[in-house]
């Protein structure tokens, strides 16, 4: 009784209404002053007063609710919960204990046996980087997980280790990761880049692999290697794998100058930032906005510097379902309102004219008795129609873009972006490349 009422004592304190430090200091104070003063009385108190005192405490401590939510909240907690519970009722409350301490520390252990890490590959422009990102207590159990991990990279490979996530390294764990950056992996070739340890650990954080456009990967690149690129990048995004770039080492790297893979030609709708959905980083693109994404004098002397001047060897024109400049466009094909009576935009009449010019064919002028979601399926074909013609636009606008598509230096590639998937859809077989630049 007297080992079961410490547990207890505290739950007690709470609740005849203790709420402060002072009420805590005033409980202590009196188990001080009583124990060695007056034991003899408190030997006088009947134990059954003491275990209905433990049993109304316990079952407020141990009440239906709080089994209901162990409960709910999975296997993992409810069952060393409901161990200790038992062992202490079968057992005492001393044994009782240590039996769900026991039993918690398993789950802890086997917990950290089915999550030791991740890892995967990213591809990044440069080169292949196998990601290993540790969890969030690395303890010796997950050694061997880590040590088979390394030993996989193949030589002449580059591995991450991110550490941005752990609060915890085994300094035997510790010792493994730094026998493998100083020696082990220099002796196959393997690069080791090393993220999150730099404030926690003796290990100074330096990534080695290039997670950026420079010259000489723009000059080896083609535009068909650009493209896949792009592709990787928005699935990437799609899947949430984005690849782990070091944004100071960017900045400093791009301020000295751009060497752009691609120019991507977009609308300036919130919902389509180009280098979070290709998943790119500084530097990568030249990125062109504009409402409806037409081909405007800007927005081809934009495209012409980006590829003659700039070397990006793709154009991507990337368009997006429901498209507010597509919908206006739309909306007011054949209309006698003015684009600046319907929109209160005096500027906005040269975009809207030029999607309905391109690309509404003229049995589709009048969209007043058509049902919304058919109205909405034509605003997307019309999107896609826009893009296309884009496509076709720059180069017979531009004899500079027609000229580097001739000599197969740029590709222009159309594309359209699902603002209710997040999927990029690119137009197979609808590109402008070299060879359909000579066939017309």
């Amino acid at each position: 009784i007297p080992v079961i009422s410490e547990i207890v004592r505290s739950s007690v304190n709470i609740h005849t209404g203790g709420k402060t430090k002072l009420a805590t200091i005033v409980h202590g104070t009196l188990l001080l002053i009583s124990v060695p003063l007056i034991p003899t009385w408190l030997n006088m108190i009947p134990l059954a007063c003491l275990a209905a005192i433990l049993v109304d405490t316990g079952a407020k401590l141990a009440s239906p609710s709080l089994f209901k939510q162990m409960w709910l909240e999975g296997y993992n907690q409810f069952l060393p919960f409901a161990t200790t519970v038992v062992a202490i009722v079968l057992t005492d409350p001393l044994i009782g204990s240590l039996i769900g301490l026991t039993v918690s520390i398993g789950f802890i252990l086997h917990s950290n046996l089915r999550r030791p890490m991740r890892h995967y590959i990213e591809k990044h422009p440069g080169n292949d980087v196998v990601h290993i990102e540790l969890p969030s207590q690395v303890s010796f159990l997950n050694r061997a997980a880590l040590s088979t991990a390394l030993n996989e990279i193949p030589r002449n490979g580059h591995v991450l280790l991110n550490a941005q996530s752990t609060d915890y390294i085994d300094p035997d764990v510790f010792s493994l990761i730094r026998e493998f950056k100083e020696r082990t992996g220099p002796a196959r070739n393997i690069t080791v880049s090393l993220l999150g340890f730099q404030d926690k650990y003796d290990l100074r954080d330096r990534l080695h692999y290039i997670d950026y456009s420079t010259p000489e990967l723009q000059a080896t690149l083609t535009p068909q290697q650009v493209l896949k690129i792009l592709r990787e990048g928005h699935e990437r995004f799609c899947t949430g794998r984005r690849l782990t770039r070091d944004w100071g080492r960017q900045i400093r790297a791009t301020g000295k100058g751009q060497h752009p893979l691609a120019v991507v030609i977009s609308c300036i709708d919130s919902r389509t930032p180009a280098e979070l959905i290709l998943d790119l980083g500084l530097g990568d693109i030249f990125s062109i906005r504009v409402a409806g994404n037409v081909a405007t004098p800007d927005v081809l002397a934009g495209a012409e510097y980006g590829c003659a001047v700039a070397q990006a060897k793709l154009i991507l024109v990337l368009g997006h379902t429901r498209c507010g400049a597509v919908t206006t466009a739309v909306r007011l094909a054949g209309s006698s309102q003015s684009v600046a009576e319907a929109t209160g935009c005096e500027h906005l009449d040269h975009i809207i004219r030029a999607i309905q010019q391109t690309a509404i064919p003229a049995s589709d002028t009048t969209v007043e008795a058509r049902p919304a979601a058919e109205t909405d399926q034509l605003v997307d074909t019309v999107a896609r129609q826009n893009v296309l013609q884009v496509t076709t636009v720059l180069r017979e606008k531009s004899r500079t873009l027609a000229g580097l598509v001739r000599e197969g230096r740029v590709v222009v590639v159309g594309a359209i972006y699902n603002v209710g998937t997040g999927h990029i859809e690119f137009f197979e077989g609808e590109s402008v490349t070299p060879e359909k630049q000579q066939e017309q």
